[in-house]
């Protein structure tokens, strides 16, 4: 049965762009997939406890061995691994907050990465791949080729390196200027705003073309 792991981490409540995205697209594949099931994960809201000092080497230690700290941070990891190895498709909610990506997602990235979870103990091989990973991302400001603040957006630079030791590999959807209507600096920017995210609506749209009806 097909399953679809939702992910949402903007902090922006019903103002997000990237909350709006996503929700297009887990309806559109809900359309595709009626027998479909879900999984939803809310990083804004419930964010993941990072990865510090008394927790970073929970899976290193045996399990008898570890503190309620560390047995705690790897109950985690292994809840979240399990989230993904369980979807055929997984839907990231990513916003850039001041030129990178929400300290909870990389919370999520931190648990996530875990030997003899995700990552294969011997070979190093990521055991995620095989899914597909859509990241709908949402940037404030603009940051094109050409524009002048071209490579400012840390975000969808740093994903692809920061998942790879899992094996999996994220095709991105990208909204930007989503200021622009806001912000009165960025007025004369609302066409390109409007356009910027009629394209990701009609690339979300293409994605799980629903089933002709019988």
């Amino acid at each position: 049965m097909p399953h679809l792991l939702h992910i949402d981490s903007s902090i922006q409540g019903a103002n997000s762009t990237s909350r709006r995205l996503t929700a297009r697209a887990a309806a559109a594949w809900r359309a595709a997939h009626p027998e479909g099931t879900v999984t939803y994960r809310d990083l804004g809201e419930n964010p993941l406890p990072h990865v510090v000092a008394s927790t970073a080497h929970a899976g290193s230690v045996p399990a008898a061995d570890r503190t309620p700290a560390q047995a705690a941070a790897w109950a985690l990891s292994e809840e979240v691994v399990g989230e993904v190895l369980a979807a055929d498709t997984v839907l990231l909610g990513l916003p850039v907050y001041n030129f990178g990506p929400p300290s909870a997602v990389k919370s999520w990235v931190d648990h996530l990465i875990a030997v003899g979870l995700s990552v294969d103990p011997e070979t190093r091989e990521g055991l995620l791949g095989g899914r597909d990973f859509i990241v709908l991302l949402s940037r404030g400001g603009g940051y094109a080729p050409g524009t002048p603040r071209e490579g400012w957006d840390h975000a969808e630079q740093w994903l692809p390196h920061g998942v790879a030791l899992t094996g999996l590999t994220p095709r991105f959807i990208t909204a930007e200027l989503t200021l622009a209507k806001v912000n009165p600096a960025m007025s004369d920017l609302i066409p390109l705003a409007d356009e910027s995210l009629a394209a990701a609506e009609k690339s979300i749209d293409a994605l799980w073309p629903a089933a002709a009806p019988v």
